[in-house]
């Protein structure tokens, strides 16, 4: 591992804040590590051209043992990765055993380098017998998709550190539903939030039953906050739809008395804030900050009104910041970037925000969907070779 971190921005001062005063973590999911499978939905968006081809993804499936150590060697102690459903169930009701013994062989070696891993049972692809069927617009919906999270309890529940059932409903349903840019590439408002509620029910409901395996669940639901592009009243009316979308839609089911011991902390992926317009239009924020290579702008100071924002909303819950990265070329960029927003965050946590642990997204450049392999994230490139992130990080994990 390299050495010099040049003029990182790194001192002693805050080594000695940082370390040790949550858990550290990395996060990864399968479509981006493995590739995508012929039996999901991202291999035939891909195929129809919609998408570049992800391949092999980063190689993780024949490196995985490797990359384990190299996480361990950071300082990592917690890592969260998603089982590509289709990879287990290409078919409906038929389990692919292939499948199955290569997921436990992923959780046992990362159990033996001692890494915590927290299992996502859905990160973007869905079998495609599922998505013929509708989908998460499908009516029974919520049946299907628990009926494979029964199936994954009883399959990996003896090696699952952690539960993090659903990564960011409300991406997820934005992007297949509103936008159209995922799979099913529908551009349909009122099938968005109708999808949006399918998801989170289908995530609170999935923390519910992997509560029974004994390991703890975790949330991840996709934040930011918004700010006004003007003071109009049409302006005030697009934020309170967006704030609907962006919290209440989950918040509603937090407080709900079947949900309220769901899950034993409440997680949350960051990466930018937006400028919202009369017209509900999202701009970059800040509006005079150059945008990234992935058109928002990597605001490290957002990551404070989310956590404090978080902490009035679910004054009791434990909170976990699920996803923070920086993704582009510019390795000091990204290092100046992790550094201020993990002292916003340290600033939260001794203001009384209770922050159990910190994910970085990631420690491996993967495939990052309609961008390909084109806008690194990682630590390491795809070489395995170390960055100088990846020694400034290592330093703040383990205070030297």
């Amino acid at each position: 591992m390299e050495q010099g971190v040049s003029d990182l921005m790194l001192d002693d001062q805050a080594v000695e804040g940082l370390s040790g005063r949550w858990w550290w973590g990395t996060a990864a999911s399968a479509v981006q590590t493995e590739g995508a499978s012929p039996a999901d939905d991202w291999y035939r968006w891909e195929q129809a051209g919609h998408a570049p081809p992800s391949g092999e993804g980063n190689g993780f499936a024949h490196r995985f043992r490797e990359d384990f150590a190299l996480l361990r060697q950071l300082g990592m102690t917690d890592h969260r990765l998603s089982i590509n459903w289709a990879r287990v169930e290409p078919e409906q009701g038929r389990i692919d055993q292939e499948a199955v013994s290569y997921y436990r062989s992923v959780l046992t070696a990362a159990r033996e380098v001692g890494l915590r891993v927290w299992v996502c049972l859905l990160h973007t692809a869905i079998p495609v017998w599922f998505a013929d069927q509708g989908g998460f617009a499908a009516q029974d919906a919520v049946e299907t998709w628990l009926r494979w999270v029964e199936l994954a309890a009883a399959t990996f529940g003896d090696l699952a550190g952690g539960w993090m059932p659903f990564n960011t409903p409300l991406s997820y349903a934005h992007k297949a539903y509103q936008l159209g840019t995922f799979p099913p590439g529908r551009r349909d408002p009122a099938q968005m939030v109708a999808a949006l509620k399918t998801v989170h029910t289908c995530d609170f409901e999935a923390a519910l039953l992997l509560r029974t395996t004994g390991a703890p669940t975790c949330s991840n639901a996709g934040l930011l906050p918004l700010y006004p592009a003007d003071d109009s009243t049409e302006t005030a009316a697009a934020i309170a739809q967006l704030e609907a979308l962006v919290w209440d839609s989950w918040l509603a089911l937090a407080r709900h008395p079947r949900y309220a011991q769901a899950f034993d902390l409440y997680g949350f992926t960051y990466y930018s804030g937006a400028l919202v317009t009369p017209g509900r239009q999202l701009l970059a924020y800040p509006a005079d900050h150059q945008s990234g290579p992935l058109g928002y702008v990597p605001w490290p100071e957002g990551i404070a009104a989310v956590l404090h924002r978080l902490h009035r909303e679910l004054p009791d819950a434990g909170l976990v910041v699920a996803e923070l990265g920086y993704g582009g070329t510019d390795d000091h960029a990204r290092c100046t970037y992790l550094h201020q927003a993990l002292q916003h965050i340290r600033a939260a946590q001794d203001q009384g925000v209770p922050i159990e642990g910190v994910t970085l997204w990631t420690g491996i450049d993967n495939y990052e969907w309609l961008a390909g392999f084109t806008v690194p994230f990682g630590l390491f490139d795809l070489d395995r070779t170390p960055r100088p992130s990846a020694r400034f990080t290592q330093a703040l994990t383990t205070g030297h």
